[in-house]
């Protein structure tokens, strides 16, 4: 036998037997590590089980106790619905019961009514107009009454004070009464100048009337050519261009178009000077360069013969020296006087009352709220604060003031006569008379149908009437007279 085989093969063995060893240890590591996992398996089974379980008791109990509760809730609502229907029942036991009492009571009335007509003699209808009729004749007189005395009571208290300033503030200005007018009739050498002016197929005035906005009239009138313009602006542009084509004797339409430009550039200068000129006279500040220039306009605005600048300047120093006198604010009035006539300067271009628009332009430059509002409201019966109330008053002292304004003949009666007809509408009056040129209404009065307190409503209802039906510069007094008198005859 080969000794170096037998050593192979007895070593062979031994490894064998170690690898048998190490994998039954191996295993059996193995088994160990499986019953571990089992054991804590089952450990971790049996905890997740058990808190499945109490939180499946705990969901019954609450469960439970929802049910429960509602079961308490079915039975408190079933209790209130038997409660209400038990009440409703009630009400309407009562219900009917009122019913039938509010029939009785009606036919109790109406057994009433039917005797009290009976033994009056009146139907019920006819017993209330006369109640109602007297009882509020009753009380119409009572505050017909008190309203006379009180206003008569603060008449005389305000008037002193009025009296007193206003008188104080005409004495201090001192401006012109002459009133001015324009123009609109320009004077030519002889007729011949009229076919120039019209020039060939009327080229010459075609381009005039274009360029300045007016109407040319040239009629048979011998050296006069009228210039027609609800724009004064634009006519008196029409009339001064007119009179420099005359004077220079070169009439084609280039010639007018350098004339009607260089009138217009004369024309803004002179607008511009003169809104200068009264805002200086005026003494207010700080007013925006173009709404001066659009204050200028004014200059070639008249109202009844009044010049409107003149006027604006004359209403700033009155609504400045009232404020003075009775402590408000001197730089409103003032500012507010001269801009209240400001929207006149633009009514033949927008449309609106003239107070309207002059706000307006005073809002988009910026002008004081208090200043804005004297411009809006100087027209207006309720003003919302002194400046515009004092604005309003001295617009109607510049207007009224002798020879402020004048008017042709034609208006002038036709004015008269409806004051007086306005006047004699009203019942109770015998005859009403215009006088002082219009400023004053005088009414004769029945004195068996009006009496003391009716006669001061009459006033009051005549002077409504004629603001609100009436156009007129100033104000108009309007006087109630009512006289008795007793005559006999000796013979």
């Amino acid at each position: 036998m080969n000794p170096f085989r037998f050593l192979s093969d007895l070593a062979g063995t031994g490894r064998l037997r170690r690898a048998q060893e190490e994998a039954n240890r191996v295993l059996e590591a193995a088994e160990e590590e499986k019953r571990s996992i089992l054991l804590e398996a089952r450990e971790e089974a049996v905890k997740t089980r058990t808190s499945v379980d109490n939180d499946l008791k705990e969901r019954r109990k609450e469960v439970q106790r929802q049910e429960r509760r509602v079961s308490q809730r079915e039975e408190n609502l079933e209790e209130k619905f038997q409660s209400l229907a038990e009440k409703e029942q009630g009400l309407k036991s009562k219900e009917d019961n009122l019913s039938n009492l509010r029939e009785e009571l009606v036919q109790l009335k109406e057994d009433q009514l039917k005797q009290l007509e009976e033994t009056a003699r009146l139907s019920y209808n006819d017993a209330k107009d006369i109640l109602f009729k007297k009882a509020e004749d009753g009380v119409k007189h009572e505050l017909a009454r008190r309203y006379y005395e009180l206003e008569k009571q603060t008449k005389e208290e305000a008037e002193q004070k009025a009296r007193r300033v206003i008188t104080m503030a005409i004495n201090r200005l001192a401006t012109d009464v002459v009133s001015e007018s324009t123009t609109s009739a320009v004077q030519l050498p002889n007729d011949e100048m009229k076919g120039r002016l019209i020039g060939r197929e009327g080229r010459n005035i075609k381009v005039l009337e274009s360029l300045t906005g007016v109407d040319v009239i040239i009629d048979d009138t011998p050296g006069v050519v009228t210039v027609s313009c609800f724009d004064p602006v634009r006519r008196e542009t029409a009339r001064l261009t007119l009179e420099k084509l005359v004077a220079d004797g070169r009439i084609q339409p280039a010639r007018i178009e350098e004339m009607v430009e260089r009138t217009q550039n004369e024309m803004d200068e002179t607008m511009q000077r003169e809104g200068d000129r009264a805002v200086l006279e005026a003494g207010v500040t700080g007013l925006d360069p173009d709404l001066v220039k659009l204050l200028g306009r004014l200059k070639y605005r008249y109202s009844y013969g009044e010049n409107q600048l003149h006027h604006a300047v004359e209403v700033s120093l009155l609504s400045g020296m009232m404020a003075a006198e009775i402590g408000a604010n001197i730089e409103v009035a003032k500012a507010g006087g001269l801009l209240h006539d400001i929207g006149k300067a633009l009514t033949h271009e927008v449309e609106g009352p003239h107070a309207e628009i002059g706000a307006e332009v005073a809002r988009r430059y910026g002008i004081h709220p208090e200043v804005h509002r004297a411009i809006m409201e100087h027209h207006d019966e309720d003003r919302g604060s002194v400046e515009a109330f004092l604005v309003a008053t001295a617009d109607a002292i510049s207007a009224a003031r002798p020879g402020s304004r004048k008017e042709t003949l034609e208006h002038y009666v036709k004015r008269l006569e409806d004051l007086e007809n306005v006047a004699s509408s009203f019942p109770g009056i015998e005859k009403a008379f215009a006088i002082q040129a219009g400023r004053e209404v005088r009414i004769m009065v029945k004195p068996d149908n009006v009496d003391d307190v009716a006669a001061s409503n009459l006033a009051r209802d005549v002077a409504k009437k004629i603001q609100d039906d009436l156009v007129f510069p100033g104000q108009i007094k309007v006087t109630v007279i009512r006289e008795s008198r007793s005559v006999e005859f000796a013979r």
